[in-house]
């Protein structure tokens, strides 16, 4: 899928003698979108303030290139309190538009929009200093594909602000006759407060700053009580990847929750004394308050020695006695997390889901203190049908204990820093897994071979929660899904026709999303378990080949040749050492914390890693080189990434041993090229010298009155 262009800009008319890119003419002070979709319709109202920034009076063309199908119902740009109306100009009248700019100022970031209609007015002259406000609204029709409704909204405002947006606002609402299933924005990590089955508000709120993704969004609908959909992305002669969504709906009737039994074992020790006991109670009892009526639970407190409720499961019926029992914690004495766990898991029973919510502040200091025996005995006390969830309170806590008993019992940790609240944390956790309705979860793809899918466990499914499951696939063609899981001891089989893998194309997002989930997987792999020479490959093949900047991989930032075989040893070496460094540190402190958070969000990463906006990083080899940020030095567009090296934007599926077809940097050739090849566009509007691999071909533009000196590899 290649970029759709709907973010208005202003081409400006400089004064005679003045050159001017499209990102140093006005600056965009803020940028509000407000989204209404009812039963497939979209209405988009866009509201912008421009802001001219230079010393002269500014004159020029307001452009809102529409997405594919749009259908304007109003367009209405304020000027001093006027109403201006613009008019709507064909493709190709667009695309004359684009052509002339892009000659004229020699500047080619309006050929991502090539292929699309656009409105189109005059603006009045913009005196130095003032803005003006421009608004409009649209509305489209969202086709629906087995279930599947996609509607996006491209925010590509980073080449054309002379600074960065004081303020981004995206709001959706949806509502729906047949049931919403799964809301998911696929780029930006977006609120959704889902009211009940047939409505759905999104929002996200920015500011300062200089948006390059574009504001992508899916949502299903089915009357099927879990409804399941498909997204894939498939590139000729390579293997596909792909992304399942399923989601139950959010409510759900009593009948159909699955029972469990819910043990809170909580730290008591010494450390916990003051605001810590207070909030643990807190959360303790959050979570009693909303135990379902089938529930089971049972309350261990632990320091130097253990404390029960009741040496036995109690029914939910009895909440209001553990809350008693909870309100009378006390904190003292030392920390013996072996006994609070095994005593934790000796309480697990095989009749039913079971989730043992395990809170501490600190490091094991009584009793058995030694991680690898820590976690041998909770592996053996532990049964199958136990879930382990963990949160670290404060800094002072062992990252790899805590994500290992986590991960090897199908939870996960949750960290809870100096300045965050831990009610917060375990009653928004446990507001998610409030309502199973269907444990052990599994998926038969039928014929469809499927491979390094993540998460590789399955968690189970909660009412109103969904599931994004991301891997890859071999060949595309109908699918047969089959999902399976337990409700209250009985086997549940839903069945799932009429979806499909991609045989070529697709969502072209989706590469970058299922990488950015394989390197946490791997990155907290080898912190846990120590480096294999296949994790530590996989890793810097996938950072270099989808731009994942982590703190490891500053080689793609660096000025390292990536695209020659010794270059990529290079690249392997660095990371080693980098990993070595990182694994010999601590398992507690601040630096460890971070490092298990972040590795998480990878892991569990609803949208692709972006390339991190506020990282700085010094070019050169001996890092003396200028100091610039990443994002200057790494760009994704579609599911190809691009480094900047020797003053040229070059995939990173190029190989210095590929022939370059080189094409004269707007000559003939180049605009012939872009119209065969409207996707190319998106790629050649990075910049005046790009290395794109498309199709087979190389192509490399180079200045137009050098077009015999290509890249200096």
């Amino acid at each position: 899928m290649s970029p759709a262009g709907a973010d208005g800009i202003i081409i400006v008319d400089p004064p005679p003698g003045v050159n001017v890119r499209l990102d140093q003419s006005l600056a965009i002070k803020y940028h509000h979108v407000d989204i209404q979709i009812k039963e497939q319709v979209a209405t988009t109202h866009v509201d912008q303030a421009f802001i001219n920034d230079q010393p002269w009076t500014a004159e020029g063309t307001y452009i809102f290139p529409l997405p594919e199908g749009a259908a304007v119902s109003d367009f209405v740009m304020w000027v001093d309190g006027t109403a201006v109306h613009g008019e709507i100009l064909e493709a190709d009248e667009a695309r004359a538009i684009y052509d002339d700019v892009v000659r004229r100022m020699k500047d080619p970031a309006l050929l991502e929009y090539v292929g699309r209609k656009a409105l189109k007015a005059s603006i009045f002259p913009i005196p130095p200093g003032e803005e003006r406000r421009i608004e409009l609204e649209y509305s489209q029709i969202l086709p629906v594909e087995n279930g599947l409704v996609h509607y996006l909204y491209p925010l590509s405002t980073e080449r054309y602000s002379s600074r960065p947006l004081e303020d981004l606002t995206i709001r959706a609402q949806i509502e729906s006759k047949v049931p919403l299933k799964a809301v998911y924005s696929s780029r930006h990590d977006v609120s959704i407060d889902r009211q009940d089955d047939y409505h759905a508000l999104l929002g996200m709120e920015e500011s300062n700053v200089l948006p390059d993704r574009d504001f992508e969004l899916f949502y299903t609908i089915s009357s099927e009580r879990i409804g399941l959909n498909l997204l894939s992305f498939k590139e000729e002669g390579q293997d596909g990847f792909f992304l399942l969504l399923a989601a139950p709906d959010v409510r759900v009737d009593e009948k159909e929750i699955v029972a469990r039994d819910v043990i809170l074992a909580l730290d008591t020790s010494g450390s916990m004394q003051g605001e810590k006991i207070d909030q643990a109670r807190k959360a303790a009892k959050y979570v009693l308050d909303h135990l379902n009526p089938l529930d089971r639970f049972a309350i261990i407190s632990f320091d130097t020695t253990t404390k029960s409720f009741s040496p036995e499961l109690e029914p939910a019926s009895k909440a209001g006695k553990g809350k008693d029992f909870v309100d009378r914690l006390e904190a003292m004495g030392a920390t013996d997390i072996n006994r609070a766990l095994n005593e934790a898991a000796a309480l697990v029973k095989g009749d039913r889901p079971a989730v043992i919510i395990f809170l501490t502040d600190g490091l094991p200091t009584e009793g058995v203190t030694e991680t690898g025996a820590i976690l041998e005995n909770v592996k053996r006390e532990a049964p199958d049908n136990a879930r382990i969830w963990s949160f670290g309170v404060g800094y002072d806590v062992d990252t790899d204990l805590l994500d290992q008993i986590s991960l090897d019992h199908g939870g996960a940790s949750t960290y809870v820093r100096p300045h965050e609240k831990i009610d917060e944390a375990v009653s928004a956790f446990y507001n998610k897994m409030k309502m199973p309705i269907l444990s052990d979860p599994s998926i038969d793809f039928g014929d469809i071979i499927v491979d390094q899918v993540y998460p590789p466990d399955i968690p189970d499914l909660f009412a109103g929660s969904q599931l994004i499951l991301l891997g890859r696939y071999r060949e595309g063609g109908a699918a047969r899904i089959t999902l399976k899981g337990m409700v209250n001891q009985e086997e549940r089989s839903y069945t799932y026709e009429d979806l499909s893998f991609r045989k070529e194309g697709g969502d072209d997002f989706i590469p970058r999303l299922w990488a950015t989930r394989a390197v946490g997987y791997y990155l907290t792999r080898i912190r846990l378990y120590g480096e294999k020479q296949e994790w530590v490959d996989t890793i810097v093949t996938l950072s270099t080949r989808y731009g994942i900047i982590t703190p490891y991989t500053s080689f793609l930032v660096q000025e390292k040749d990536i695209f020659s075989s010794q270059g990529r040893e290079e690249a392997m070496q660095h990371f080693e050492a980098e990993m070595a460094a990182s694994t010999e540190a601590p398992s507690f402190g601040v630096e460890a914390v971070e490092k298990a958070v972040y590795q998480s969000s990878l892991s569990a990463a609803p949208v692709e890693a972006a390339v991190p906006a506020n990282l700085t990083i010094s070019t050169g080899r001996d890092g003396t080189g200028k100091t610039v940020k990443a994002s200057e030095l790494v760009k994704n567009v579609g599911s190809k990434t691009f480094l900047w090296r020797n003053d040229t934007w070059i995939d990173t599926t190029f190989d210095r041993s590929m022939r370059t077809k080189r094409i004269p940097f707007l000559g003939e050739e180049y605009f012939d090229l872009i119209s065969k090849e409207p996707v190319l566009g998106s790629y050649f509007a990075l910049g005046e010298r790009v290395i794109v691999v498309y199709g087979g071909q190389v192509y490399e533009t180079v200045p137009e009155e050098g077009s015999d000196s290509g890249y200096r590899g």
